[in-house]
């Protein structure tokens, strides 16, 4: 991808699934991470596949504590491109839902988001220019039996990106969202397999996503091939939504 060799990216989540693959993917395309999960850095495999060009930060973005040694570390960094990838699920039906899981959900899914994307467009501000992108769903566009939590933060996710956009681009900084459909990452494996199946089987291309297609499309979006684009959610879901 032209214009991101020297980049400083940050990817919330980093450790496993679409977040790793796209660390990798930066990485590859020669930039400079700041990489964060809730997991020690020891009990990761990001050391080893990133010996260089990498910072890692062990927060959770959800607490006020993880959200200042984020600003910390991007601040003394630099940042050009942060990836809001973080998430988490607590699913149940509406019936059997507690606060707690939805508190919990709303504060890693959505309120990080904000906060997150609230201090890095100061940072980008300052040289006019930068890349917010951030972690939808296809469950956002349909909905999704016992995911009451989990698809109001997504759907929640694609309305701040395209307020953002319209509110950032003045400043040179464009706004994207990426919304996957189901990909084979460390969540998604705890569904039964015969729901996989069904999955892989309703959807035209006739299998799950990998995490890497996601990363893909993160890089493109950040990239100067993409100097055109925000505002945008980009649907990266093997063509699932067309049978709802």
């Amino acid at each position: 991808m032209r214009g991101l060799a020297g980049k400083k990216v940050l990817v919330t989540g980093a450790a496993s699934g679409i977040g790793r693959a796209t660390a990798a993917r930066f990485y590859e395309e020669g930039a400079r991470l700041i990489l964060n999960d809730v997991v020690p850095l020891e009990r990761t495999e990001l050391q080893a596949a990133f010996p260089e060009r990498m910072t890692y930060v062990q927060a959770d973005v959800s607490k006020p504590e993880g959200f200042a040694s984020l600003e910390s570390a991007a601040r003394a960094e630099g940042l050009d491109v942060l990836v809001n990838n973080a998430g988490i699920t607590r699913d149940k039906s509406l019936a059997k839902l507690a606060i707690e899981d939805w508190d919990q959900v709303i504060a890693v899914n959505l309120t990080a988001v904000f906060r997150l994307s609230q201090m890095a467009a100061a940072i980008m501000k300052e040289k006019k220019s930068g890349v917010i992108l951030n972690a939808a769903s296809v469950v956002a566009h349909y909905g999704n039996f016992g995911q009451a939590n989990y698809v109001a933060t997504k759907a929640g996710v694609i309305g701040l990106t395209k307020t953002l956009a319209r509110e950032l681009g003045r400043s040179g900084i464009r706004v994207n969202a990426v919304a996957p459909g189901f990909v084979l990452t460390e969540m998604v494996r705890k569904v039964p397999q015969e729901n996989l199946d069904q999955i892989a089987g309703s959807t035209p291309l006739k299998r799950l996503g990998q995490p890497e297609e996601i990363a893909s499309v993160y890089a493109f979006l950040a990239s100067d091939d993409a100097s055109y684009i925000t505002g945008a959610v980009i649907d990266v879901n093997g063509g699932l939504v067309l049978g709802t």
